[in-house]
């Protein structure tokens, strides 16, 4: 599945289903697809979604400590963290907050 975020004001933006649901939740949201932010609630929820992503990067600093192998040379995979992955849904927060509009989403 396909969740795909829009507003008025930026270009809409499509994730993962599963990665959707973990950043609407972030936003302190259920995860409900559809769904829609009213625009007086936009800035509350950019605020949670990035209070809640900087906490998770602290976290997983800290995790990565641990599993660095400073011997092996061998190339890893690596995840795209999730802060990565939300900046455009922040960007259109962002917009959306400056234009006092809401904020939708729905299935693709």
């Amino acid at each position: 599945m396909l969740v795909t975020f829009s507003c008025d004001v930026y270009p809409n933006t499509t994730y993962f289903g599963d990665i959707a649901q973990t950043l609407l939740k972030m936003m302190g949201k259920r995860g409900n697809v559809p769904g829609a932010i009213l625009a007086k609630d936009v800035p509350i929820a950019l605020e949670q979604l990035q209070s809640a992503l900087e906490k998770q990067k602290t976290q997983s600093s800290v995790n990565s400590d641990d599993e660095t192998d400073a011997g092996q040379k061998h190339w890893k995979e690596k995840p795209v963290p999730l802060a990565h992955r939300a900046l455009p849904l922040i960007e259109l927060l962002t917009a959306a907050a400056k234009a006092n509009c809401n904020v939708m989403w729905d299935r693709n």
